[in-house]
């Protein structure tokens, strides 16, 4: 089965990565981290944002862009303010591909330069003219687990698990 994967690219604030991690994690999805990042990867930002899930998380760090792509092979997805398409547009339920969701750093996303040549692989959350763009980590959470509704959410739990409260926990 393949999986979903999240690629930050050249990311600045730890507390968001550190959010993203839990995320990663949650939706059994695999971290991409392209450099430079804005912070040391033991920052105790992160640490503290990811809590105690983060040595858990499956991430890989590279020194640049083509070297991830060079990797990786799959469908990729731009996350942009510019896109022309909504995220929710495209077809992510098949499970036996790897889905890239690539997402800019937080200042100032993802540069021109590599967007142009992947128009059609350029997309965008719909929302209100009165905000420029969400924060990072909210939007990764937003596009992982729409990719995770339209695949079924393989892998993941749909009860709290024994090693928590258990599923019984509302019911004692």
């Amino acid at each position: 089965m393949a999986r979903n994967n999240i690629v930050l690219y050249q990311p600045e604030i730890p507390q968001n990565v550190g959010n993203i991690m839990r995320t990663v994690l949650a939706g059994d999805a695999f971290l991409h981290l392209i450099e430079p990042l804005g912070f040391s990867l033991a920052s105790r930002y992160l640490r503290r944002s990811g809590v105690d899930y983060i040595d858990k998380v499956e991430y890989r760090l590279y020194p640049n862009l083509d070297e991830f792509f060079r990797e990786n092979a799959g469908e990729y997805y731009f996350l942009t303010r510019y896109g022309e398409r909504a995220f929710t547009d495209g077809e992510l339920a098949n499970l036996e591909k790897n889905y890239y969701f690539i997402f800019g750093k937080e200042s100032t996303g993802i540069p021109k330069e590599i967007l142009k040549p992947r128009l059609d692989r350029c997309i965008r959350l719909p929302m209100s003219d009165k905000v420029r763009a969400l924060n990072l980590s909210n939007t990764v959470a937003i596009v992982l687990f729409e990719a995770l509704r339209q695949q079924g959410y393989p892998n993941l739990s749909r009860r709290e698990p024994a090693c928590f409260k258990g599923s019984n926990y509302l019911r004692e």
